[in-house]
């Protein structure tokens, strides 16, 4: 990725462009702690075992105690009904710490916490492998969750917790400094960098560079709020708005 800036009222990035198309026909919807069986864990499963990062087993599903705390966010990605992503986070604070991260790294996510400071903690982004083939965004419309849960929780981190090799990425779109150097959590074989960025500097940084990752207040309350389970990925009206603002702006991210 790369920022790149159009003249004022000048064609706009064709990727944007694209995402913001493509948001009409994607479905967020959230996964029930009491539904042991959701295809999104099957998802992981898959995923996990595509590169044998965890061992097979008999139920080819991979859940854990994450899924069932009460600050557990899990949702998965559909693009015309069809299951192409999923992702979960963890809202974390002092009165709520858990957190998968912190299991790896307590000092330094407990002091965060200690400090008065809350994270968002996302975990298990898993995807179909031809789902990523057939749309190289993916990762974006994915991560878009995340971003619109830093918004609703008001936080003031969100962490990446990924494997090095995927650190470049959160670095250029969200602008994430290293916290720590590995380590690895439950099981899976295959070690993790902790990364956060700082949202009240870097959020209307990226929010600008990256205007999909926009919502409305309407949308975030249908995935977050208490009866929330199931949201179309953006209204009609807010995309349009979108567009327009996009164009306003002259500038978007390219691939």
């Amino acid at each position: 990725m790369s920022a790149a800036t159009n003249s004022p009222g000048g064609a706009t990035s064709r990727f944007a462009e694209t995402l913001i198309d493509l948001l009409d026909r994607v479905q967020y919807r959230r996964v029930s702690p009491d539904d042991q069986f959701d295809p999104v864990y099957a998802l992981r499963y898959a995923a996990y075992r595509r590169e044998d990062f965890i061992p097979i087993n008999s139920q080819q599903i991979t859940r854990d105690d994450y899924d069932n705390a009460d600050n557990c966010y899990c949702y998965g990605v559909y693009v015309d009904d069809v299951l192409v992503s999923s992702i979960r986070f963890h809202n974390v604070t002092a009165a709520n710490p858990t957190s998968p991260s912190r299991t790896i790294w307590p000092e330094i996510l407990g002091g965060i916490l200690n400090g008065g400071a809350t994270y968002i903690d996302p975990s298990r982004f898993t995807a179909d492998r031809d789902a990523s083939l057939a749309f190289p965004a993916l990762p974006y419309l994915t991560l878009r969750i995340v971003i619109m849960a830093i918004k609703y929780f008001e936080a003031t981190y969100c962490l990446s917790s990924v494997r090095p090799e995927h650190a470049p990425f959160y670095k250029r779109v969200f602008g994430s400094t290293q916290l720590a150097g590995e380590g690895y959590w439950g099981e899976l074989n295959f070690p993790v960098c902790l990364y956060a960025t700082y949202v009240p500097v870097t959020y209307p940084i990226f929010m600008r560079r990256f205007p999909f990752f926009e919502s409305t207040a309407e949308e975030r309350e249908s995935l977050f709020g208490p009866a929330g389970q199931l949201a179309r990925a953006i209204t009609p009206t807010a995309r349009m708005a979108q567009r327009l603002k996009l164009i306003e702006a002259g500038g978007a991210a390219t691939a």
